[in-house]
């Protein structure tokens, strides 16, 4: 995956970012050597006085030891000179003495700011280890030399790595074709348009990636998305027809190319394409949902649930099918089921119920709950007030399986409680606290708490499941088909959001995936 590292050292990298950076390097070296040599004032290799002229030839040589010696002298009689504090750079760096170096170049400049050459060879070393403060001086050399390609690719990618999307597409335009042979360059700046949602302009770049790789069926799905997501299904078609002509296409093509067919309103094409990426690979959950949308968008719900029961057989523990099957049961009516499969999808994937900030939290993605806990509770001690740690303390507590009547279930319900009245406007607060509610029996607090939360955000899940299941247990029932049509047409909409996230995905996981052959499936 193309992933935003921030402040990391160049051992940290992913490898085919340490890769893409070792391929984009400035002028420096024997290029700095040539200049220093042309522009010595006075200088030339019969000036037996000046050591200049040998400390080249030596470092030409890569004879960095005695360019050093060469250098401790001259240095001595001149040390305000940043001619002789840059060959010193070069030198140390020639022995692969980075740091060392690197105070030699920043004293050449502290000398002369704006010395191109030291300029040149701080910023290298900066950007070999990754470093932000590689970007100042990238910005300096451009004011000294606005069109230097190199110098807008690097402060691409570490604009890139920072997650500044925008003067990074900047750079790597001006970086012009730079980029051109360098496929995991040209990944990032498609990312990063796909991130400012200029769909064509990621499409293009891609594509210029493609004819670095024309029979590598990774870059063909991977700008067939794209092109798919600048609603380009003709482009997409175009892209994919090799693969499509070859004898056996695989699942990833056919899925691909089902979108496209439905985007060109070819419905049966489009069915039938992705009934045989079904057959070819039946444990990809993905397919089943594309399938399911095929027939909700087409009035088809009963064929839809069809499939979908198929892929169950299939994989009987996949919560977005139940919650796809559920809300095809909605639309025919069909509540009773439509209800039991909602209980199920949320039964089989606790982190349904989950807030956004607590899935943030990294203990929590890895399954770990005590160390989740154990931070959050640490942060509670120097802030006992705060209502996000509060009701995070309470969601984790939940997801632990904290029973009633049990000291953890109290605690829980007491954080999540003074959360609410600390931020009333907090909605993930007001799920938890009602499901504490469903937990303990109190029916009709927990529906109160779901209205609070549906008023807050109209669109939280949770909160109308949460609802249903409060009404339900309280007998009154004549709110739950409408709530169960609302649930629907939510779950349909942000499946639609989810394929779209997944296609950004796609572009950002390519990278990580090269050597795969194929981009990873979200299951």
């Amino acid at each position: 995956m193309i992933t935003i590292i921030m402040r990391t050292r160049d051992n940290q990298l992913p490898e085919w970012q340490r890769a893409m950076m070792s391929r984009i390097r400035l002028p420096i070296g024997c290029a700095l050597l040539a200049l220093l040599f042309v522009f010595l004032p006075g200088v030339s290799a019969q000036t037996g006085s000046d050591p200049v002229p040998a400390i080249i030839a030596a470092l030409r040589a890569q004879q960095f030891e005695q360019a050093l010696r060469l250098l401790q002298p001259a240095l001595e009689r001149s040390s305000k000179d940043p001619r002789l504090w840059s060959l010193q750079g070069v030198a140390l760096s020639g022995e692969g003495r980075k740091k060392e170096a690197l105070v030699a170049f920043q004293h050449a400049l502290s000398l002369a700011p704006n010395y191109l050459q030291a300029l040149e060879g701080a910023a290298q070393i900066e950007y070999d280890s990754s470093s932000d403060a590689a970007i100042p001086l990238l910005n300096r050399i451009l004011e000294l030399r606005p069109d230097d390609s190199t110098s807008h690719a690097m402060l691409a990618v570490l604009e890139y790595r920072r997650g500044q999307c925008a003067p990074a597409v900047t750079h790597f335009a001006r970086a012009g074709s730079l980029l051109d042979a360098q496929v995991d360059a040209l990944h990032a700046y498609s990312t990063c348009l796909m991130k400012l949602s200029r769909f064509e302009e990621a499409a293009a770049v891609l594509e210029r990636a493609l004819t670095l790789r024309p029979d590598d069926p990774r870059e063909r799905h991977l700008l067939a998305s794209v092109q798919l997501t600048a609603h380009k299904p003709q482009d997409a078609l175009a892209t994919l027809e090799p693969l499509l002509a070859a004898q056996n296409p695989d699942a990833e093509t056919l899925e691909l190319a089902s979108s496209a067919y439905e985007d060109i309103k070819d419905t049966p094409k489009a069915v039938s394409t992705l009934r045989q990426a079904i057959i070819l690979n039946p444990s990809n959950v993905n397919l089943y949902l594309d399938f399911a949308n095929l027939a909700f968008n087409h009035q088809s719900f009963q064929v839809g649930i069809d499939v979908i029961t198929d892929g169950l057989g299939v994989m009987p523990t996949a919560s977005p099918l139940y919650l796809a099957r559920g809300v095809l049961y909605v639309q025919l009516a069909d509540y009773d089921k439509a209800e039991t499969d909602f209980e199920k999808a949320y039964e089989l994937d606790p982190r349904q119920s989950l807030s956004s900030a607590a899935q943030g939290l990294a203990a929590v993605q890895e399954h770990d709950f005590d160390r989740a806990l154990a931070t959050v509770q640490s942060k509670l001690a120097r802030k006992p007030n705060d209502p996000l740690l509060l009701y995070l303390e309470a969601d984790i507590l939940v997801e632990k399986g904290a029973d009633p009547d049990t000291a953890e279930f109290h605690r829980a319900m007491r954080s999540a409680k003074k959360a609410v009245s600390l931020q009333p406007s907090l909605s993930d607060a007001h799920d938890v606290l009602a499901k504490l509610y469903l937990m303990s029996g109190q029916n009709q607090a927990a529906a109160e708490q779901c209205r609070q939360a549906i008023h807050i955000n109209p669109k939280d899940q949770t909160a109308v499941y949460h609802l249903i299941q409060a009404l339900r247990k309280s007998g009154d029932k004549s709110e739950i088909p409408d709530l169960l049509k609302r649930l629907a047409e939510l779950r349909a909409e942000s499946t639609k959001e989810e394929r779209e996230r997944y296609r950004y995905k796609l572009v950002e996981e390519t990278p990580a995936n090269k050597n795969t052959g194929q981009p990873k499936s979200e299951q």
